[in-house]
């Protein structure tokens, strides 16, 4: 069992030090989710057909590696089906996409691992945050498997990636930003009051939570069905406000599941319900004399609200719709915070 402790050095805590460490972690997040945004976007995200955790940091580094990468795409339904006499600099461009998110993954993990090897070497984590910490770690590299398991699904006998694995890489991605923020503003407030204790969730937490997370795996389901492009007007969708075209054929569950027009409609609209608690949370923190984070909240929710509907309006537009998904991470970065606040518990 790991250790987070040794006779060889003085325990010295540092826990604002590991708050400021956390939040750049928490930032590279963010940037991972921007970049796994572009890669769908431009569908980027199978031209990588193998994983090589070690290995696959360095891009081809000749011509010849090059034509051989290109290669193993073709071999996948995508290339076949979809990009038949894609060009070799076609190639190159989908590349560069995919293996700068793997490459951020990578970075992520590195700047939570080797920082919680020297903390806990140096035995400056506090009573209790070990195996937090090294939980966050664990999040990583299962983050990383899950890419892939998800990037499997596409190799074979689809010409995408599977909507259902989708939705588990971006939301475990979310989940990790949000133990980071939670984390280090437990760790902030300890370095403020040594008997502080870690804040909990309330039950209003709790259902902030459940309906947030259900906008998010509908935001997630209308990315991997490509369930954006089904209409391009707002409030209806298509001239109409429960749009046509639902096939309710396989049941009310398989629609649900998997209908892009459906699964696109109740993205919209559950919106509304995410956009009201999020108020509501807004006014709670008000009123335990957290105005700017309140203010920051509403901002930021009506920001994001905007971006949806101008992804919609303008078909789809790769950066209004990329800044979508990175105000999404920034929104549950925010909202864990907030959380955080309503749940701290006197020392």
């Amino acid at each position: 069992m790991t250790k987070f402790s040794t006779n060889a050095r003085p325990s010295n805590p540092r826990p604002a030090a590991l708050a400021r460490w956390l939040w750049a972690v928490a930032l590279l997040v963010i940037w991972v989710i921007a970049v796994g945004g572009i890669t769908r976007l431009t569908e980027s995200g199978l031209s990588i057909t193998e994983w090589r955790p070690v290995s696959g940091v360095l891009p081809p580094l000749n011509e010849a590696d090059w034509v051989a990468e290109f290669e193993k795409y073709k071999q996948i339904p995508e290339y076949r089906e979809i990009n038949l006499g894609m060009s070799l600099a076609g190639f190159k461009a989908i590349f560069f996409w995919e293996w700068l998110h793997r490459i951020l993954g990578r970075l992520v993990g590195m700047a939570l691992v080797v920082p919680l090897v020297w903390y806990a070497w140096r035995r400056a984590i506090p009573a209790g945050y070990g195996p937090r910490l090294l939980a966050l770690a664990a999040l990583v590299g299962m983050q990383g498997a899950i890419g892939w398991w998800m990037v499997a699904s596409g190799l074979e006998y689809r010409t995408d990636v599977s909507h259902f694995r989708l939705a588990a890489h971006l939301l475990t991605a979310l989940f990790l930003l949000a133990g980071l923020v939670w984390t280090a503003r437990d760790l902030r407030v300890l370095a403020q009051d040594s008997r502080a204790q870690p804040a909990r969730l309330t039950g209003f937490g709790i259902g902030v939570i459940a309906v947030l997370f259900v906008q998010l795996l509908l935001g997630a389901w209308v990315a991997g069905l490509n369930a954006g492009y089904v209409a391009s007007t707002w409030p209806s969708m298509n001239d109409h406000f429960v749009p046509e075209g639902i096939d309710w054929s396989g049941g009310v569950w398989m629609a649900l599941t998997n209908d892009p027009f459906l699964i696109h409609f109740l993205h919209r609209w559950w919106s509304w319900v995410a956009a009201l608690l999020l108020l509501l949370l807004a006014r709670a923190l008000s009123r335990r004399g957290a105005s700017t984070e309140a203010r920051l909240l509403i901002l930021v929710v009506a920001v994001q609200m905007a971006l949806g509907i101008l992804t919609v309006v303008t078909g789809v537009s790769m950066w209004i719709a990329v800044s979508h998904q990175v105000v999404g991470g920034l929104l549950v970065a925010i909202t864990a915070a907030a959380l955080h606040r309503l749940g701290r518990r006197p020392a």
